[in-house]
């Protein structure tokens, strides 16, 4: 059981790796003349080596003329040949491996951009970041590095076996001790590289994701004193990573000690043999100290060559982590038709949705009609489905029964990219990127619009009157996720966005909340520009935002529970009137403690 076992695990292996090496044949060339350069590599020291017989019996016990004159050049030409050949293996094989991770964090990086929504909420994102930062470099030591110590030193062990043999295939016999009990070390060590590497890539997920949430949560941490746990939390972490790496390292040190001994014996072995009565009178001295040097000489070669399983088993790891990812299907497109311009004519028919690896219902048989050209808001308790309900329009989830009907056809008929081109979505968190307000505004497919339709936009917004005070206005860079900007002013970048985008369909997500009045003031006129001849969803918590709303649902539990305008549902006596009496008592009591 246990060889058939192995048995498929080498074949995974190979496979892997395999794929891996892929990665390197655009640069064969450059493969090639790295190739070349570890067989000179190698082989020059074993050339050297191989001369040391005539230095011993003939240049100095016999003085002979003509190896005095021509040993100090031969010497001189083979180093310089090793000296050329370590230069281009070691430059080319670099120049291999940097290429290999660049297309192989691309690749990721791919991935996670056609990946579906589930993807990134089953996963930590520091995972998802060591995949591309440190997961990725993992693979360059597998498919570069470790070809090269393979090359150069199965170069030098093949040559020195040659010189052994050639010089006295006798004492070679040593050999036989040797070679299988460093093969049976090097098994060994591979398979226990192998489960530890798969542990040290989820760690390194781990420690990233602790510094990815300490760093963003820097306010918190020091608000609520969490500097403590935080770093009892990190500790913890990268002592388990301090543990297994210091694994990989004891089997690095037991497979070199093992392999020192099994090499020692192998050298007792060869003076014994060489010392035997009928031996030490026929061999000559530069015999012995050849073949003892090869086997010396052979003794590093064989050790790298057990320590290369390190690099390839941690690569193969970490291979298999990336291809997985790379492998995993995209976003569901079934649609087969294109829609260019939508009425915006939406009705949700009885909707229901299950969140992958969920085990309760989001959503529990939605009904719905939202005409062109109205607004819906969509309010109630936290978590009772609204922001699950518009999350289906842009089909980042698929309905897990029921349907939604855009123009009177199913809006999966459509294919993905026009859907949501037919879409503007403006969140309570914004994003915004590392670059300039404008290039924010015109983002992805927008970025082809004009400097004046920019600042049309942004006028609209009510964003240029904090813009024309930036230094460089519309091309001020703003930092990442834009944090030299206020609250406010972001939110009036991403109302920019979407009315630059001029959608039919606009999604608000809690699009005013916590901002103070003066930018809610100036928001809200924003918006009411936004909404003009849109259909609009608008998710809010405040109920004075939304009470011109042509109609509004009532959500609870997955379901709605009324629906009407705000006069009839205030008439109606139920869970609206009630949300609102309250919310009016709480503006009241504030206004009047002010």
């Amino acid at each position: 059981m246990s060889g058939k076992k192995t048995a498929v695990w080498d074949a995974q292996t190979w496979r892997v790796y395999k794929r891996l090496l892929g990665y390197t044949k655009r640069y064969w060339l450059v493969g090639l003349i790295a190739l070349i350069g570890m067989v000179l590599d190698g082989g020059a020291l074993a050339a050297f080596t191989q001369k040391l017989k005539p230095m011993i019996d003939d240049l100095f016990a016999k003085k002979d003329a003509y190896l005095i004159f021509w040993m100090p050049i031969w010497i001189m030409g083979i180093f310089a040949v090793r000296g050329v050949g370590t230069f281009v293996s070691s430059y080319g094989i670099s120049y291999i491996g940097r290429n290999v991770v660049q297309s192989i964090q691309s690749d990721v990086f791919a991935a996670y951009l056609r990946l579906p929504a589930a993807f990134f909420g089953n996963e930590p994102s520091g995972q998802q970041i060591s995949r591309v930062t440190y997961t990725s470099e993992q693979v360059a030591s597998a498919s570069t590095d470790a070809v090269k110590i393979a090359v150069t030193e199965g170069v030098t062990v093949i040559g020195m076996l040659y010189v052994m043999l050639s010089n006295s295939a006798y004492l070679s016999l040593a050999l036989l001790v040797m070679v299988p009990a460093i093969g049976l070390i090097a098994t060994m060590v591979s398979r226990r590289y192998r489960l530890i590497s798969r542990r040290i890539q989820n760690m390194m997920g781990s420690i990233t994701g602790a510094v990815d949430e300490s760093v963003n949560a820097h306010r918190e941490v020091r608000i609520y004193g969490g500097q403590q746990h935080e770093a009892s939390r990190f500790s913890e972490v990268t002592h388990r990573a301090r543990r297994l790496n210091l694994k990989i390292a004891a089997t690095n040190a037991s497979a070199s000690t093992s392999i020192q001994t099994v090499a020692a014996l192998a050298l007792a072995v060869l003076v014994f043999l060489a010392t035997r009565p009928d031996v030490i009178a026929n061999i000559s001295p530069g015999v012995f100290v050849t073949v003892l040097t090869a086997m010396g000489a052979l003794m590093p070669s064989l050790k790298r060559l057990a320590n290369v399983q390190a690099n390839i088993q941690r690569g193969v790891s970490a291979a298999e982590d990336l291809f997985e990812v790379m492998d995993m299907p995209p976003e569901t497109d079934t649609g087969h038709r294109e829609i260019s311009r939508t009425r915006g004519d939406i009705r949700f028919e009885n909707v229901r949705l299950t969140y992958p690896r969920g085990d309760f219902e989001a959503l529990r048989g939605v009904d719905l009609h939202c005409a062109p050209g109205t607004v819906t808001a969509l309010v109630g308790r936290s978590g009772s489905g609204k922001s699950s309900l518009v999350s289906l329009l842009p089909r980042f989830y698929a309905p897990s029964a029921g349907r939604i009907v855009l123009d009177g056809e199913n809006y999966e008929d459509y294919t993905l990219a026009s859907l949501r081109r037919q879409i503007a979505w403006v969140g309570q968190s914004v994003v915004l990127f590392d670059d300039t307000v404008a290039n924010n505004i015109a983002y992805g497919e927008l970025a082809g619009a004009s400097e004046a339709d920019i600042m049309a936009a942004a006028e609209a917004a009510n964003a240029m009157e904090f813009i024309a005070r930036l230094p460089q206005g519309i091309h001020t860079p703003i930092g990442q996720s834009g944090n030299t900007l206020s609250g406010g002013q972001r939110q009036r970048i991403a109302i920019a966005r979407a009315i630059l985008k001029n959608a039919p369909i606009l999604v608000l997500d809690e699009a005013t909340s916590a901002l103070d009045t003066e930018s809610e003031q100036l928001i809200q006129q924003a918006l009411q520009r936004l909404m003009r001849d849109r259909t609009t969803l608008v998710i809010a918590h405040r109920l004075s935002t939304v009470e011109g709303a042509e109609q509004i649902a009532v959500m609870d539990q997955g379901r709605i529970i009324e629906r009407g305008t705000h006069a009839e549902l205030i008439a109606l006596g139920g869970q609206y009137a009630a949300l609102h009496r309250m919310q009016f008592h709480d503006h009241a009591v504030g206004s009047g403690s002010d």
